[in-house]
């Protein structure tokens, strides 16, 4: 059993680690205080290959297996936790999908910008209405000739008003539920599409989340990812590896609390000496690491299965799970440790917080994680 990355996962993560202590850290504070997108570091990650981690190589992609991408992006949230979102929505659900279910030419077609960031793209499933409940997706898909005419609105969408390249689904078949829904590939400038209202956020603040209006937009049936009726299916293959992601995310999130809380520990007097030295302390920085420890095992684990392609998503589940719920309470400690300055914007661990509870709640609740958890162990039974 091998428990560290290889020599060049590990010059990739240090590629990475020394870019985001340089662009990354610096700026971070400004960019949630001002809720500001960006654009420029994004275009920059792209220049690095990095919007392109799980495209395959004659797409312009890297081609990265998932252990390195989830070591990406931990290095990522370290420093931000809503570039490493953007890095994180960009890769696993827009470009991923199409990667899982598109054809050649779709890929050919679509894949190549989204690698080099030349274009940003968008992942179209959540509703006003429906989050976890698939079957209550209201966006409807309407054949007509050898063209689909989409109408509905679509919420909480990242990348949604800077994304070039939507990938929607939507209702074709209302009697079969999620069994109904089809997948489409909408450009920027199609008629009809445009962004709603900008959504303001607790955390994750520099991220693009926008609603998505979509009135009478007209697509060629050659946009259609997959078969009819069959994008919820294939959704299905997407989200173990968004969870794989977001769960590689939350430990950059821990880690950075972690790190914070350790560093103020240390420089912080009172009572004469540093507070790192009373036991107290000592105890919550303990348990930060050991649970930061255990999400990053269990998260290489769920990749390392996805790498070797065998079955993986109880264990994406287990390891979104954990490390979500992992980064929040390391960030809470972090903000304890810190007392009333952790409580202020003058330090990140705050930040870190309000990040982290995205963690539990995007690409899957903590409940619905536990929902197909559960189904596989009895199903395993």
């Amino acid at each position: 059993m091998e428990f560290s990355l290889n020599d060049s996962q590990r010059a990739l993560r240090d590629t990475v680690r020394q870019f985001v202590a340089r662009e990354v850290i610096p700026k971070a504070g400004e960019w949630d205080e001002t809720e500001r997108f960006p654009a420029e570091t994004v275009a920059e990650v792209g220049r690095m290959g990095l919007l392109g981690m799980v495209v395959p190589e004659e797409y312009g992609g890297l081609g990265l297996d998932y252990v390195s991408v989830t070591a990406i992006l931990e290095e990522l949230a370290r420093g931000d936790g809503s570039l490493a979102l953007t890095v994180e929505s960009h890769n696993s659900l827009c470009s991923g999908h199409i990667n899982i279910a598109g054809n050649h030419e779709q890929k050919r077609r679509w894949l190549p910008d989204l690698a080099t960031g030349q274009k940003l793209g968008a992942w179209c499933l959540t509703e006003p209405g429906s989050g976890s409940d698939a079957s209550g997706l209201r966006t409807r898909a309407v054949r007509d000739g050898g063209h689909w005419v989409l109408n509905g609105t679509k919420m909480f969408i990242t990348q949604g008003s800077v994304a070039a390249t939507y990938l929607v689904l939507a209702n074709t078949d209302a009697s079969r539920k999620q069994r109904g829904i089809t997948a489409f590939v909408v450009e920027r400038g199609t008629p009809g599409l445009s962004a709603g209202r900008h959504i303001r956020k607790m955390g994750m603040k520099s991220t693009d989340t926008a609603e998505v209006v979509l009135e009478d937009v007209r697509v060629p049936d050659e946009n259609r990812i997959g078969d009819v009726n069959n994008g919820f299916i294939d959704t299905l293959k997407v989200l173990p590896r968004g969870r794989v992601a977001i769960a590689g995310l939350a430990v950059g999130l821990a880690r950075g609390a972690l790190e914070e809380a350790l560093k103020y520990a240390q420089e912080r007097a009172q009572f004469g000496r540093a507070i790192a030295q009373f036991q107290a302390i000592q105890f919550m920085l303990a348990d930060m690491a050991v649970e930061t420890d255990a999400a990053r095992l269990l998260t290489q684990r769920a990749a390392w299965l996805h790498d070797t392609e065998q079955p993986f998503s109880k264990e994406a589940c287990m390891a979104k799970l954990y490390s979500g719920s992992a980064a929040v309470r390391a960030s809470l400690a972090a903000i304890q440790i810190h007392g009333g300055y952790g409580y202020t914007r003058d330090f990140p661990v705050e930040r870190y917080l309000r990040d982290a509870k995205l963690c539990e709640i995007g690409e899957g609740t903590n409940e619905v994680q536990r929902l197909v958890i559960a189904r596989h162990l009895l199903g395993e039974r």
